[in-house]
């Protein structure tokens, strides 16, 4: 059987959308964790210990394995991707 997927969103554009959609999960993720109680005027200074999260789930594994492919992102392991190191 054919894949169920749409060839369409492995397009240049879906791939884009989706790596914004994973950032801007990554950011509200970060500062969700740097709110929370519990953390004190020092720690603030060298900012959130978050980095990687869970892709979002509107689009399918193999966007996200494409960004992979292409260097955009990197596997963390137990389903948790992250941004690779800025050079």
């Amino acid at each position: 059987m054919a894949q169920e997927e749409p060839e369409g969103m492995l397009a240049p554009e879906n791939l884009r959308r989706a790596l914004k959609a994973f950032k801007k999960r990554l950011k509200l993720t970060r500062l969700d964790d740097e709110s929370g109680l519990g953390h004190g005027s020092v720690d603030k200074s060298r900012g959130a210990g978050i980095v990687g999260v869970r892709p979002p789930d509107s689009y399918p594994q193999a966007v996200w394995d494409k960004l992979v492919e292409l260097d955009k992102l990197r596997r963390a392991g137990g389903g948790l991707y992250q941004l690779p190191p800025e050079e």
